[in-house]
């Protein structure tokens, strides 16, 4: 019986391509390999060092002339909602969200394709078919999970039902907390606000864990796609300093 081996990860840097964040700039990432027995332990490590996942690959931007990706992460213990991120709650108190294995099914994927076709029709992610719906969710080395939020229950003569799958997360679950990797919802809701309301429920989940923080990813100021990310507050951003508290 052999050992696995204990050699350093190895990086590679993509090449450029438009930014889709900030018009007229250019990204390039700097990613690495997910796999083997240690991926979680490395997960762990590189999320902490600004990293993402995806699947089996964790990267983050190495743009040359660019540093607007900031790693966020909410200070959940000392998290206290705001007087709308109340009335979000309140709003969203029939629903109930589960930590679920990450599997992926018929259900999940109608209401994905329905999110794409409906906000990111001309994304990167257009094509996908359920077949790389199902690598998205699964293909993992890591400790994940999905987040389903579903309706109330349908009644019916047979008695009540499973409510309709309403939004979704595939979360990591690190060492000091969970990490939000993707998330979807049902975009005929629009009321509801899905994606404001997961984050704030991850937050709870994340305090019942006993996990002191929430990795949203990156905030990138001047960015109208990512200037959500700053009303969760307390919390650290990474900057060549280390992580800094704000708010």
């Amino acid at each position: 019986m052999t050992s696995e081996p204990r050699d350093p990860p190895q990086f590679y840097l993509t090449s450029p391509a438009p930014c889709p964040y900030l018009p007229g700039r250019e990204e390039r990432k700097v990613f690495t390999h997910l796999v083997g027995r240690r991926a979680g332990v490395l997960n762990d490590a590189l999320t902490h060092s600004g990293f993402r996942r995806s699947q089996t690959i964790a990267y983050r931007p190495a743009c040359e002339n660019c540093k607007a990706c900031v790693s966020v992460r909410i200070l959940c213990a000392e998290f206290s909602p705001n007087r709308t991120q109340k009335k979000l709650m309140a709003r969203n108190a029939d629903i109930y969200g589960d930590l679920a294995p990450a599997r992926a099914d018929v259900e999940q994927f109608r209401l994905f394709r329905s999110y794409l076709d409906s906000r990111h029709a001309d994304g990167g992610m257009a094509d996908m078919a359920m077949l790389d719906y199902g690598m998205m969710i699964e293909d993992s080395h890591v400790e994940s999970r999905i987040a389903l939020y579903r309706l109330p229950p349908v009644k019916n003569g047979l008695g009540p039902s499973p409510g309709p799958l309403a939004a979704c997360c595939l979360t990591d679950v690190l060492e000091d907390g969970l990490s939000m990797v993707y998330s979807f919802y049902d975009p005929s809701l629009p009321r509801r606000s899905l994606g404001a309301y997961m984050i704030l429920d991850h937050i709870e989940k994340a305090k019942a864990l006993g996990l002191p923080h929430l990795y949203l990813g990156y905030w990138v100021e001047g960015s109208r796609k990512m200037d959500y990310k700053a009303q969760y507050l307390p919390q650290e951003r990474l900057g060549p300093g280390g992580w800094t508290r704000v708010g």
